[in-house]
């Protein structure tokens, strides 16, 4: 099997040495060129490259913006031909799409999960991927509050700053000390149907969770799956005890939002956003800019995935 592993060398949890390591390991089983990164863009670059060099499998090694990169460039390459496997191996600080995926968050341990994937060879799961306007997503996208916490973080790392799970709850509150009194700028039509409020703030799943806090789950749309449509979670007030209710229910472990104040459905084909003025627009956790409309749309059957059940898990099972 020809494969292609992508490699963000600046990936929060990605080094040369365990670069090395897990490409030796999958090099038993694949005949794997590595490729690395050099800057934004690329890596979508590579993996458009790789389908048309006929590779049967991309390993995605990196944080959550390097899978989103792979997909798209996958997604873009693949036309009118078999569009290869992914596999992920976590190399970010979240790391979402990958533990959604059933993927150990040690990359050590999801290499053995490809490698006993490829041995045994089982299937890959078919999974939807969302789209706003031409850009693919994999596990979330968002606009308002979501999108300027994600440009927030995106000003500090750009000067070097190291990003923590806390670091994104602190400017979350900035942010949302900014935003409580705003009026709502985003009006929304769900699968053909306008709702009546204005959103101040929207969330667009394909997976669940929406996110991790460290260990824990956030759920705003527990009944989305990869399987099915998008989930939405739109908030038409942002009175602090909404907010504070709201995201108590998000942190249980059998989350089912739900408020006056709230938008959901968590199977959706189509989400229409239009603005009143410029609004941002995060996707994967990669900030793309101020858009004054957009359009949500599922892709049903869109990209073949490695799974797997995490390693701990599977052995506290058999054990």
């Amino acid at each position: 099997m020809r494969a292609m592993m992508i490699v963000n060398p600046h990936a929060t949890a990605t080094t040369e040495r365990r670069r090395d390591l897990l490409a030796h390991a999958l090099a038993a089983e694949v005949r794997l060129v590595v490729a690395q990164t050099t800057g934004r863009g690329h890596a979508a670059e590579l993996a458009a490259k790789a389908v048309e060099g006929g590779a049967e499998l991309i390993v995605a090694h990196g944080g959550d913006g390097t899978v989103n990169e792979v997909v798209n460039g996958i997604m873009a390459a693949n036309a009118g031909r078999q569009a290869p496997m992914l596999a992920v191996l976590p190399g970010g600080s979240t790391n979402v799409f990958a533990r959604a995926m059933g993927m150990d968050p040690d990359p050590v341990l999801a290499t053995e999960q490809i490698l006993e994937a490829l041995i045994v060879r089982q299937p890959p799961r078919t999974i939807s991927l969302g789209r706003v306007d031409e850009r693919y997503f994999t596990f979330n996208a968002g606009m308002g509050l979501d999108a300027e916490v994600v440009e927030a973080v995106e000003d500090l790392r750009a000067t070097g700053r190291a990003i923590s799970n806390m670091l994104h709850v602190r400017k979350a509150i900035a942010q949302y000390l900014r935003a409580e009194h705003r009026h709502p700028r985003l009006e929304i039509t769900v699968d053909g149907v306008a709702t009546p409020a204005g959103v101040h703030l929207l969330f667009v799943s394909n997976v669940d969770p929406w996110t991790y806090f460290q260990t824990r789950a956030i759920r705003t749309n527990p009944g989305t799956s990869a399987d099915g449509g998008l989930g939405v979670f739109a908030l038409t007030s942002m009175r602090l005890p909404t907010v504070v209710r709201v995201s108590a229910q998000l942190l249980r472990p059998n989350a089912e939002p739900s408020s006056r104040a709230l938008i959901r459905n968590d199977n959706v084909s189509s989400v229409i956003v239009r603005c009143h003025s410029p609004v941002g627009l995060q996707v994967d956790g990669d900030y793309l800019g101020t858009r004054e409309h957009a359009t949500f749309t599922s892709v049903p059957a869109a990209l073949r995935v490695l799974t797997g059940t995490p390693i701990r898990l599977r052995d506290e099972q058999s054990g």
